[in-house]
């Protein structure tokens, strides 16, 4: 994983109103912590911290934070940042110093590879049930992203964390039978069906309805004249 270096400058005033007029200056207020040490308020340049962050590693990346009045730089890696809530600009930073002989948790990017045609065929989706994975890894094992396979999925299959390959020197703690992404019947095929079903029965009550129509009504009892038979009785009278 490429490292980027990123200078960070100490002594700025915190509050509100000094952190507004720094965005305003095209820098982020931030703070600097980790290693035993005391938190530090510092202000990084946007258009430095957004080239790190727009690396394959994303918020990932390794920094090599040179600190202002501190001789050598030190490794650190942004462990939280704050966003405004309809601008997106980044508002506050905190990074986090790191060694390289120590394991540290991430969140790694999942992303789904291959086209699922039986899912297709069958007018399904992959739903994704999970966008990222907690890793337990060193900074130079730290993967930009998880990939998993969905082609060879059908209609109900899932794909848990279980199912995942990770790299040498990667684990989680995640429970492998968390589901990552599951096969299903989209919400349209499901209407369609139900569409197709509720035509299918209309068109079978109507020709229930034709057959029953047609049925010959005769106006009375089949057989002679009822009134045969009924004249003066034959023979002589005695």
């Amino acid at each position: 994983m490429a490292e980027i270096t990123l200078t960070a400058t100490t002594g700025r005033t915190t509050g509100t109103r000094s952190s507004r007029r720094l965005r305003a200056e095209a820098k982020v207020p931030a703070v600097v912590y980790g290693l035993g040490r005391e938190p530090v308020a510092v202000t990084v340049d946007w258009r430095e911290l957004r080239a790190a962050l727009i690396t394959d590693a994303g918020v990932n990346a390794l920094i090599d934070l040179s600190i202002e009045g501190e001789g050598e730089s030190q490794l650190a890696i942004v462990k939280d940042m704050q966003r405004h809530a309809i601008r997106r600009t980044v508002e506050h930073v905190d990074f986090l110093l790191i060694r390289r002989d120590q394991e540290i948790t991430v969140d790694v990017p999942l992303v789904a590879e291959g086209e699922a045609k039986a899912v297709e065929d069958e007018r399904g989706m992959i739903e994704t049930l999970m966008s990222s994975l907690a890793i337990n890894a060193k900074p130079g094992s730290i993967p930009d992203q998880l990939t998993y396979d969905v082609s060879a999925m059908t209609i109900g299959d899932t794909i848990t964390v279980g199912d995942l390959s990770l790299p040498a020197g990667v684990t989680t703690d995640v429970d492998p039978e968390d589901a990552i992404a599951s096969a299903q019947i989209s919400r349209a095929a499901i209407e369609a069906e139900a569409i197709e079903a509720a035509d299918a029965e209309m068109a079978a009550e109507q020709a229930e309805e034709s057959s029953d129509g047609g049925a010959s009504e005769d106006g009375g009892e089949s057989g002679g004249d009822p009134a045969a038979g009924e004249g003066e009785p034959s023979g002589d009278e005695g």
